[in-house]
């Protein structure tokens, strides 16, 4: 078939193979970033479990858990400089927190708080996206503008799979490649939208590919290999600084977990194909053993690493619940400058009832 020939041209790139041991050319880092780019993960990992754990205990809100996508979000949020504009869906917290978004805030996200959507002046970051593909549209915006203001920023967006079949998507790429706007789409195509298999939802073999309808660079990496996606997000952001366009990277990863607290993925995924990539395609793993061969892991490491990971997460613990609780009628503040008749009259009804 055409597609499938044309996917062809489309190789998964790799620095690790799925052993740890190098089959690429090692992205220009030093040791220390290097260990650092694990312990990100490390904690990325540690996050995730215990928000599951605070969700099963009613302690926070629905979440949609990330283990098995660390190397796709640390190794491409670490090509970023903090002048660049991030728009993200919900799944990439373990990025957001990596860029500079402190870990109560992630935090606060499922905890339905609305400090949750007061990024740091610092950052620019923008409220976390639960319309699916809607923040692809926001990042064009954001590129676009700095391109015309000369700021030499670039922006980077991050979706899933099944962003792909949104009209958000084409919309976004076609606008971005006609105006040669210096975005990167960053998909983590982690083989499942909701309970929808990527290969029920699109007859390419690649998502990659689809970025010659649009005339811009399209590349496959592996996301499982952390250094692999920092090389290949590096050059896109290269390419993008220099107003060479847009690029479309499909970081091919999996979900281990469900696709929320809410999910039951044991109902449609097959559980053979789950245990493969847990045990033998993990990114942690993965890089562990890439380290180790460099001398540069052993296990009073990882218990250092651990251990401040478990310290760190458990003081945003603390930090996330010691807020007051959100007064309900604040969900009418910061809509509108000027409040509307029809929301003044049902913040005054609500009111009535506290």
């Amino acid at each position: 078939m055409l597609t499938e020939t044309i996917g062809a041209n489309y190789p998964l790139l790799r620095v690790l193979d799925e052993h740890g041991i190098i089959c690429g050319k090692l992205p220009d880092l030093s040791s220390e970033q290097w260990i650092s780019l694990y312990a990100w993960m490390v904690k990325a990992r540690a996050f995730d479990q215990k928000m599951i754990n605070l969700q099963r205990q009613g302690r926070v809100g629905t979440y949609a858990p990330f283990s098995g996508q660390e190397a796709a979000q640390i190794g491409s949020f670490a090509a970023l400089d903090q002048r660049d504009w991030i728009t993200t869906s919900y799944r990439e917290l373990a990025g957001l927190m990596y860029h500079g978004l402190p870990i109560e805030q992630a935090m606060l996200v499922s905890m339905g708080h609305p400090n949750a959507g007061k990024m740091p002046g610092h950052l620019n970051i923008f409220p976390i996206q639960i319309i699916i593909t809607a923040q692809l549209l926001h990042a064009v915006g954001t590129a676009w503008a700095s391109k015309m203001k000369g700021e030499g920023s670039i922006s980077a967006t991050y979706f899933g799979d099944g962003a792909t079949s949104e009209g958000d998507f084409h919309e976004a790429l076609n606008l971005a490649s006609v105006q040669q706007i210096p975005v990167i789409f960053f998909c983590q195509n982690n083989q499942w939208a909701i309970s929808l298999p990527a290969s029920k939802q699109m007859a390419t073999p690649t998502i990659a590919q689809k970025a010659i309808a649009y005339g811009i660079e399209g590349v496959r990496v592996d996301g499982n290999d952390v250094l692999a996606v920092y090389q290949v997000m590096k050059k896109a952001v290269q390419r993008a600084r220099r107003g060479e366009g847009p690029t479309l990277i499909e970081a091919v990863t999996y979900r281990l977990g469900s696709h929320s607290t809410a999910d039951d993925p044991t109902r449609y995924r097959d559980h053979a194909e789950w245990k493969e990539w847990k045990e033998n395609r993990d990114p942690l793993n993965r890089y562990r053993i890439f380290l180790q061969h460099q001398g540069l892991w052993n296990e009073e490491v990882e218990r250092a690493i651990q251990d401040q990971a478990k310290q760190e997460i458990e003081a945003g613990v603390v930090k996330a619940e010691s807020l007051p609780k959100a007064i309900p009628t604040t969900v009418f503040d910061h809509v509108y400058e000027t409040m509307p008749k029809r929301f003044v009259q049902q913040k005054e009804e609500m009111q009535r009832y506290m």
